[in-house]
């Protein structure tokens, strides 16, 4: 119980029972707040309300109380407060944090510093985990800690690894069009449209799950997506939703060799509704094409995975000449590095491109070069 209170223009001060002095002051955010420890005189009390008044007034003020909270506490209600996160990817975090992040989860806010970092950063990278789940990892922390400064739990974000965040995955595999040609003669029949629409028209799964009938339209030989169909890992929910940016709600053209392949699924493997359906007639799962495919895979005996097909189908495209800007378009990419990601050299195009420039040599003039070729740095 306080033997003596001493209000001040700004905070209040008050001597404990114990002898001993505590501050308090109404913060920012309406909230009276006290000092994170007590102090021996009433002085020391009264210097440490002049230091923070005068912080506030700096905007540089540090919440102390919400400093002192656990990492993992602190990530945990970002997740469950933040509207602009789904679910797929509120999941992905939280499997992160239980996968790579224990060694930060426990630890106060203001604990984190630079070098604790880097060792939790070096021993994950030392560990089993994937390099892309690792860089997830980092740029959550990153992401969490910048909303602690917002917040004034701390002053300076402590994730400032550089290229720690960056996805430095590997080339990913394509197929050829003998290899698509297999897997899809391979493949259960029911399943010969998504590996198709994949392959030659770069959808992702989700957005293959997500088409309904009326999305597929012959006559025009286009493919429009609308929804992505997701499925939790951790949990039995399934949702649609719409595409991350306003680019992946787009048309696609179909090249018109798919056209039986798609009249076929129609007659006989579609639904009332939906273009994709189960053998019980309900939403097909994304899980239950990649089984399929990968059951096809190993009979062809190739390495792609099913998502490496959308970057055969985007290599395709680029071997025609399409530019960059028509590549965006197909693939639903708002950015040029994203759609820049699924590039690949194809087999066989050096040579063309050699036997091209004979033929320059030859004429003694660059007169003829198609106007599609684009020289990049």
């Amino acid at each position: 119980m306080a033997r003596n209170s001493k209000r001040r223009r700004f905070g209040k001060i008050r001597q404990l029972s114990s002898g001993r002095w505590q501050a308090s002051f109404i913060g920012p955010t309406g909230q009276r707040q006290n000092a994170p420890y007590t102090f021996r005189t009433q002085t020391d009390a009264d210097r440490w309300l002049v230091n923070v008044e005068s912080d506030i007034s700096k905007g540089v003020w540090i919440d102390g109380n919400l400093g002192r909270q656990k990492f993992g506490d602190y990530a945990e209600a970002y997740l469950q407060n933040n509207p602009n996160i789904g679910e797929k990817w509120a999941e992905d975090c939280r499997r992160n944090m239980r996968l790579h992040m224990v060694d930060l989860l426990g630890l106060p806010l203001v604990a984190i510093t630079g070098p604790v970092v880097r060792s939790w950063h070096a021993k994950a990278l030392a560990g089993k985990g994937g390099r892309t789940a690792i860089a997830q990892s980092y740029r959550f922390g990153r992401t969490v800690m910048n909303c602690a400064i917002r917040d004034n739990a701390i002053r300076s974000n402590p994730f400032n690894i550089k290229g720690a965040g960056a996805d430095k995955a590997g080339e990913r595999s394509i197929a050829t069009v003998a290899e698509v040609a297999q897997l899809v003669e391979q493949v259960t029949p029911r399943y010969r449209a998504a590996v198709l629409l994949a392959a030659w028209c770069g959808l992702r799964r989700g957005e293959i799950c997500g088409l309904a009938v009326s999305d597929l339209n012959l006559n025009t030989n286009e493919v429009w997506v609308r929804r992505n169909r997701v499925e939790l890992l951790e949990s039995s929910r399934k949702f649609d939703k719409d595409p991350k940016t306003p680019a992946g709600k787009r048309p696609v053209s179909i090249p018109p060799h798919l056209r039986p392949y798609l009249v076929e699924h129609l007659e006989k493997w579609a639904g009332k509704k939906w273009l994709f359906v189960g053998r019980d007639g309900g939403r097909m799962r994304g899980d239950a094409i990649r089984k399929a495919f990968t059951r096809a895979r190993s009979r062809v005996g190739v390495k792609v995975t099913f998502h490496d097909l959308r970057h055969t189908g985007q290599t395709l495209a680029a071997s025609t000449g399409a530019s960059l800007a028509d590549l965006k378009k197909r693939l639903g990419h708002a950015s040029d590095s994203a759609a820049s990601r699924y590039l690949h050299a194809v087999d066989g195009r050096d040579k063309e491109i050699a036997a091209a420039m004979s033929k320059l040599a030859a004429q003694g003039t660059a007169a003829p070069l198609p106007q599609s070729i684009v020289v990049k740095n």
